[in-house]
């Protein structure tokens, strides 16, 4: 079986699982997930230039909205059970935890735990942190030893 770990920011949609359980064909997958909750106020600024470099208007206008640290806990917790789900619906085995700190760490560690074949990570664009090889794949090539494949969400949940 091969085994992947999916780094997701949000819920995932039925296209993003459609895309992610057919990526290997009829290979049967495992995915273990990890989700981190929306960062703290100073991942704000990026998160408004990306959506005014989307034109995304409106969503850059209501960043400050949106629930961070402890307050996005919870509903991290229910964007991680419904993609759980909906992978497992699709035939996959899927297990998965929430990430609070240090991702590249908790990614580093579990790929070693399983001995993941690859990671996935799935997101909407990052731009300027994308720029600056900031961005979770471009940082994670260089510490966790094997493929990282970078994916944007399909749609908005």
């Amino acid at each position: 079986m091969f085994t992947s770990v999916l780094m997701i920011e949000k819920a995932l949609t039925s296209a993003d699982v459609e895309f992610v359980t057919t990526l290997h064909g009829d290979e049967a997958v495992a995915f273990h997930v990890l989700l981190q909750p929306r960062g703290d106020q100073a991942d704000r600024l990026l998160r408004a230039i990306d959506d005014v470099a989307l034109g995304e208007l409106d969503e850059a206008a209501h960043e400050r909205e949106t629930p961070e640290g402890e307050e996005a806990v919870g509903q991290g917790r229910q964007a991680l059970d419904v993609s759980l789900l909906a992978l497992r619906s699709a035939g996959s085995e899927a297990e998965g935890r929430l990430i609070e700190d240090h991702p590249l760490d908790a990614l580093k560690a579990l790929v070693d735990e399983i001995e993941a074949d690859e990671v996935i990570v799935l997101t909407d664009p990052h731009y300027v942190e994308e720029f600056f090889h900031r961005d979770w794949a471009s940082r994670a090539r260089h510490k966790v030893g094997v493929p990282v494949l970078k994916l944007f969400s399909h749609s908005k949940v």
